[in-house]
């Protein structure tokens, strides 16, 4: 695997807030955010590098060797944007779906039409064998999306094997951990009331009562919950980045054909025009701790070309794919610099 330096820490912060966002919209990949800005196999060998030999390092007290073999620095800026972006841009981000739904999907749907552009430009010498490995992608990505989605379980061992499923959409351009998690019937458990009771914790705590997450029984038990989630996670993210390596390494052109038919196949999941169903229990609707209606499915329709605010859409759609055309050309014209600087260097 190529390594991209990458020692502008602001820069890596922010990739990681985009990360953030888009592992919380239920469609979108975080990995693919990595993939489209070029960080994508820094970011998994990072990853893949927390095995024996890094362990090793750590407990023998060789700590600055330990660093920079994890790249401890990256991955430490890139998840603290993740996290940051969960509490801040992640509510500005539920303020813009609420009033702005329409345009908010055109964006994300013309983001990953941009980038399936960008990955197909990866891919050499296509072949029948490619197009099969492409439209087994295609199928597993259409079949997932249509999935029936579970019930909400909040048992220990399944909100671990939650935490191990959900940082697929990190490791894994085209797969969505939040859509996941809809499936699995704990979207709504883990990254919205969840997310939201930690919130108001630690505006309780930063007014001088610590006491809080001691006492109260609601905050101790999403603390357990969080607590496990993270833990079912960072076993995700170890687990997957090793087997990533391994394969991305022997068959990166296989691999990158069943990303991009993975994207394609759950595009569906962005198509901008779509009919809530909401989420029954008990003949009513279900509600979240905020009291809003949760969303189970969509029902897909054609645009009404006469209404002006389907044209600002299609627009937002072609907005998308021009950013992902303008970072991708940023991306070769940084590449093309590094290389006139190492070449001169040697």
């Amino acid at each position: 695997m190529q390594q991209r330096a990458e020692d502008n820490f602001l820069t890596v912060f922010i990739h990681g807030m985009i990360m953030g966002i888009a592992n919380k919209i239920p469609g979108v990949s975080g990995g693919l955010v990595a993939f489209v800005l070029g960080f994508y196999e820094k970011f998994i060998l990072s990853l893949s590098r927390l095995n024996i030999k890094s362990f090793s390092l750590l407990f023998r007290g060789r700590f600055r060797s330990f660093f920079n073999y994890v790249q401890l620095h990256f991955l430490f800026f890139l998840f603290l944007g993740v996290l940051v972006s969960y509490f801040s841009l992640a509510k500005i981000l539920d303020y813009l779906l609420n009033f702005y739904e329409l345009h908010v999907w055109s964006l994300f749907f013309g983001l990953v039409l941009g980038s399936i552009y960008h990955i197909s430009k990866q891919i050499k010498y296509p072949n029948i064998n490619a197009f099969l490995l492409l439209l087994l992608g295609l199928c597993i990505g259409y079949v997932l999306v249509n999935l029936t989605q579970a019930s909400q379980n909040d048992n220990l061992w399944y909100i671990f094997l939650c935490g191990i499923v959900s940082v697929s959409g990190m490791t894994l351009p085209g797969l969505s951990g939040s859509f996941l998690l809809i499936l699995m019937g704990n979207y709504v458990l883990l990254l919205v009331d969840s997310v939201n009771i930690l919130f108001e914790a630690l505006k309780i705590v930063l007014q001088g009562d610590i006491n809080i997450l001691w006492t109260d029984d609601k905050i101790r038990s999403t603390n357990t919950v969080l607590l496990v989630f993270l833990m079912g996670s960072v076993t995700g993210l170890v687990a997957f980045s090793h087997m990533i390596k391994f394969i991305y390494k022997r068959y990166q052109n296989q691999t990158e054909l069943l990303i991009l038919g993975f994207i394609i196949g759950s595009l569906q999941m962005l198509w901008p025009w779509k009919i809530e169903i909401f989420q029954l229990k008990e003949n009513r609707f279900a509600m979240d701790s905020d009291q809003h209606l949760i969303v189970s499915n969509y029902l897909d329709y054609l645009p009404n070309l006469n209404l002006s605010e389907n044209w600002t859409a299609i627009f937002t759609i072609f907005l998308g794919i021009s950013i992902v055309l303008i970072l991708e050309k940023n991306a070769g014209i940084k590449r093309k610099i590094s290389l006139r600087i190492n070449r001169k260097k040697y």
